[in-house]
């Protein structure tokens, strides 16, 4: 458990920068910020606090919002492997997938063939193959490229500016690209493989993400730390899904959302009764921790 086994021990720590989650935990199923978290995030700088983002989203699909909240520190993307200031789009920490990985990475994704989306220079590259799942992708950015045929692209392999990577497909497509990084790039790349369930996606599609080996959640949250001069133990992050285990244990106090599966919130410290479609998170935390 990362932090305090209940809220009583927070009055002791004086936290000095609060990390939250964006989808399924700031903002709403229209991707707004729910108000009360708004007032909250308002009142926590107003008070000095440093409030920032750590999100799976690319940083075009985040800035937005860091730049609507006004916030006052770098933020995480891309599930920690791409670090950036919003106040003037400063590129801080880029962990890409190297040129070799990504060679060999192509080779599965041609035998496998599933729709293929690609992270690189802050947009969503894609072929004719990813239009029936670009709604669906978009929610890591709106900022997209379409080319000819998006593994072919002979940057990938040059140049080595992955950020991550998308793959959608059936199950035997999935695990079958899963098991070949698994056993052949397990040292060089991270996966995750998942069923989507999504009201627009076919039932039975399933979803991968695969991103450089070393970042995380849990390396932005403590990159952004020390950036701010400040201590992981005296960081508060709240988050909801698998991705944010990393950050709810590398913080110094964490909270889970209402909605969070159990092994989320057995990484958190305590669990919330605010939920993504009520809101109030960010502002519940806050609350617990002491900062409002």
């Amino acid at each position: 458990m990362a932090g305090p086994p209940d809220g009583r021990a927070a009055a002791t720590m004086t936290y000095k920068l609060l990390i939250t989650d964006l989808d399924g935990t700031l903002l709403d199923a229209h991707g707004r910020v729910h108000d009360r978290d708004r007032r909250a995030i308002a009142a926590l700088l107003a008070r000095g606090v440093r409030v920032s983002l750590c999100t799976g989203r690319m940083y075009s699909g985040s800035r937005d919002i860091a730049r609507e909240l006004d916030l006052n520190c770098p933020v995480g993307c891309v599930d920690g492997s791409h670090i950036v200031n919003p106040r003037n789009d400063g590129e801080l920490v880029l962990k890409s997938i190297g040129c070799e990985a990504a060679r060999e990475l192509c080779t599965a994704l041609n035998q496998h063939r599933p729709v293929t989306f690609v992270f690189a220079d802050d947009t969503l590259h894609h072929d004719e193959h990813g239009a029936e799942f670009l709604s669906y992708v978009m929610t890591w950015s709106r900022c997209t490229r379409r080319l000819d045929d998006v593994i072919a692209e002979r940057r990938w392999y040059e140049e080595g500016c992955i950020s991550g990577l998308v793959a959608i497909g059936n199950e035997a497509q999935i695990l079958g690209v899963e098991r070949f990084v698994r056993e052949r790039l397990a040292d060089r790349l991270q996966v995750a493989a998942f069923e989507i369930r999504r009201i627009a996606v076919t039932p039975g599609t399933w979803g991968m993400v695969v991103r450089a080996a070393g970042a995380s959640k849990g390396t932005a949250l403590e990159w952004i730390a020390r950036y701010e001069k400040i201590a992981p133990d005296e960081v508060v992050a709240v988050g909801d899904w698998l991705n944010d285990v990393p950050m709810l244990r590398a913080a110094g106090l964490s909270f889970a959302m209402a909605q969070a599966p159990e092994e989320v919130a057995e990484a958190a410290s305590e669990r919330l009764e605010a939920d993504h479609t009520t809101g109030g998170g960010i502002e519940e935390a806050a609350e617990r921790a002491g900062l409002l």
